[in-house]
C-alpha cells in the first residue's frame, strides 16, 4: 500500500489510560496533536508515544490506524545503552577498564587499514570516538530492503567493517558508528563466557522490571506482543510492511524490541541510579559535542543529552531500523517521554516533527 493511501486511510485515535474517547470529544492536548500531525501532515502510517508526568502519572497515546496503546516496537539503536549499561556494570566490577585497549580483551580481533585494538579504548567505543568504519554504509537497509528476511553472524558485520580503512585515528573525533557497538557486544560475550542477550536480560531487563522489552533470539523475525505494523520504501518508494524481519544485522547496535513505556521506565531507572553505581553513571554522562546528531546534542557513553525548548536538557538516545523510529528521553526532575512512528523518515522535516514531539511533550506539563 502506497504512502497516499495509507495516510488517506487513516483513522486517528487517540487514547489514554483506562479510556478511550473520540478525537473531537478530548481535551486539547498538544501532544495528541502533534501526534496526528505526525500522519496526516508528516506521512507517518502510524505513531504511538507514553508520556510520563512528574507527578508519575502516564498517558498513553496513539495515532493511525490499528496502532495499540503501548505496543511493541523495535527500538533500534536505544540497544546501545543497554549494551552501554552492561559494559560499564562490567567496569564496575572491576573485570573491564574503561581505557584499557580493546586488544586486552579481544587480542587480534580488531584489524584493518588504520585500524588496530592496540590503540582503541573502550571507552572510544562506547562513545563513538573509535575511527571504526560503520558497517551499516555497507549493507542494503535501503530500497526494496533486501535483507529483511538475511541471518547475519556479529563477526560478518565486524568483517564487513574492517574491509574499510579507518575513518579516522582514535580519538580524533565525534562520529557515529554501529561497528562499535558490534565490537562492545562481543567484548561482553568474551569477559563474561554468556550471550548479549541473555547478559542484558539479567543485568538491565529485569534489574529495571522492563515487562515489555527483549532481545530477539536467533532466527526471531516476529514481534512478540500487540504492536503496530512497520513500514519501508521500496525502490519506487511505495511503502511495503516489513514489520516481519530478521534484525541479526544490528545485533548489539540496535536489534531490540519494546515499547514506549518501558523505553521511559529503562531511562529513567538509567538516570535515577538504579542500574549504575554513581562513578560509572558519572562516566556515562560525560559527553562529547554529537553535531551530526541534531542542534545542540551531546554524547557520553552510550546516552545522548539534547537542550529543551523551555530548559534543561533530556537524557535518551533514539533508534532507527526499517519500519520504526523512536525517540525521546527523560529529565532530572521526572519528566519522561517516548515516541515512536512506524516508519523511518524519509525527509528532515519529518524527522525534525518527530523531535519537535519529543519536546513538545517534556515541556508542555
Amino acid at each position: 500500500m502506497s504512502l497516499r493511501h495509507l495516510v488517506a486511510a487513516a483513522v486517528v485515535t487517540a487514547c489514554v489510560i483506562g479510556t478511550a474517547q473520540p478525537v473531537s470529544a478530548a481535551p486539547r492536548d498538544p501532544v495528541r496533536q502533534e501526534l496526528r500531525a505526525l500522519v496526516s501532515e508528516h506521512g507517518f502510517p502510524g505513531a504511538l508515544a507514553a508520556v510520563r508526568e512528574r507527578d508519575g502519572d502516564t498517558r498513553d497515546l496513539t495515532a493511525g490506524p490499528n496502532v495499540p496503546v503501548n505496543g511493541q516496537v523495535r527500538i533500534g539503536s536505544n540497544t546501545k545503552t543497554f549494551v552501554s549499561v552492561v559494559v560499564l556494570q562490567l567496569v564496575a566490577e572491576k573485570k573491564v577498564e574503561l581505557d584499557a585497549p580493546v586488544e586486552k580483551y579481544l587480542p587480534g580481533l580488531v584489524r584493518g587499514e588504520g585500524i588496530d585494538g592496540r590503540k582503541i579504548t573502550v571507552r572510544q567505543l562506547l562513545q563513538h570516538t573509535s575511527g571504526l568504519p560503520n558497517y551499516t554504509e555497507y549493507l542494503d537497509t535501503d530500497g526494496s530492503f533486501a535483507l529483511q528476511h538475511t541471518y547475519w553472524e556479529p563477526r560478518d558485520l565486524l568483517d564487513l567493517a574492517l574491509a574499510h580503512p579507518a575513518v579516522f585515528a582514535p580519538g580524533a573525533k565525534w562520529e557515529y558508528s554501529n561497528t562499535n557497538y558490534v565490537v562492545a557486544g562481543l567484548l561482553v560475550q568474551k569477559v563474561t563466557g554468556r550471550p548479549i542477550a541473555e547478559q542484558i536480560t539479567d543485568r538491565v531487563i529485569r534489574k529495571a522490571g522492563l515487562r515489555h522489552t527483549y532481545f530477539p533470539g536467533v532466527g526471531d523475525q516476529s514481534i512478540r506482543e500487540r504492536h503496530p505494523h512497520g513500514y519501508h520504501p521500496d525502490e519506487s518508494g511505495e511503502l511495503v510492511d516489513v514489520t516481519v524481519l530478521d534484525p541479526s544485522w544490528g545485533w548489539a547496535a540496535g536489534q531490540m524490541i519494546g515499547t514506549p513505556e518501558d523505553l521511559n521506565s529503562f531511562f529513567r531507572a538509567l538516570v535515577g541510579g538504579r542500574l549504575l553505581p554513581p562513578a560509572q553513571l558519572k562516566e556515562m554522562r560525560t559527553t562529547v559535542e554529537a553535531p551530526e546528531m541534531w542542534p545542540g546534542a551531546r554524547y557520553g557513553l552510550g546516552i545522548m543529552s539534547f537542550p529543551l525548548s523551555c530548559g534543561g536538557v533530556a537524557w535518551g538516545h533514539g533508534g532507527d531500523i526499517p519500519g520504526y523510529e523512536t525517540r525521546g528521553g527523560v529529565t532530572e526532575d521526572g519528566r519522561g517521554v517516548s515516541v515512536a512512528v512506524t516508519a523511518m523518515p524519509s525527509e528532515e522535516v519529518a524527522h525534525n516533527a518527530v523531535l519537535k514531539t519529543v519536546d513538545t511533550a517534556l515541556c508542555s506539563h
